[in-house]
């Protein structure tokens, strides 16, 4: 797996071993990056960024070699938590980085130590579990995010969201069996 655009273009990373991660594909990313760039409302460059179920952490990792200035990865699971400690090792993002072991969907309230609220929020869960529902509730709810911040959700096709107040479906794009739902935090 290799990071597809920006300041790290090309340069390899590593997903955890076995079957509990499925890391968004090298082509959906590309994709995923190029609706970012062109989309209203989304700045990359200088974006706090929040990669929850982060697996690989290609997501935040892709995120930060286009422009984002800070990205926190969440992960319950330690082989997915090893696999972005040695990503960023070998990127050298030390101090750009942070990593919490955690359950996405139970954050509670958003510690100060982490800094300013996020911008941009990338959520991949296990499909078919009504996860993204729940994360969305957490970080809503937790005051992790700046007005009008973007979530990316990745989930199987036709999977029900079922949104919570405060988050506002944009647009869902479908690539093979997987699609991406973009949603607009409402700002008060």
């Amino acid at each position: 797996m290799r990071i597809v655009g920006g300041r790290f273009k090309g340069r390899k990373i590593t997903a955890p071993s076995g079957l509990n991660t499925r890391p968004t594909t090298d082509r959906t990313r590309e994709a995923l990056f190029n609706i970012l760039a062109h989309r209203e409302g989304v700045e990359l460059e200088g974006a706090r960024v929040l990669d929850l179920f982060a697996g690989s952490g290609a997501l935040g990792f892709e995120a930060l070699s286009r422009g984002g200035a800070f990205c926190l990865f969440v992960d319950n699971d330690a082989g997915a938590r090893g696999a972005i400690r040695d990503n960023i090792e070998a990127l050298q993002l030390f101090g750009e980085t942070r990593l919490h072991r955690r359950p996405a969907d139970a954050l509670g309230k958003k510690p100060a130590n982490v800094g300013d609220p996020f911008d941009l929020v990338f959520m991949d869960p296990p499909y078919g579990k009504g996860l993204i529902a729940k994360a969305v509730s957490t970080v809503i709810d937790g005051e992790w995010l700046s007005p009008g911040a973007l979530i990316v959700a990745e989930h199987s096709k036709g999977e029900a969201l079922d949104l919570p107040e405060g988050a506002e479906p944009e647009e869902t794009r479908g690539f093979g069996d997987t699609e991406i739902t973009f949603l607009r935090i409402k700002t008060a």
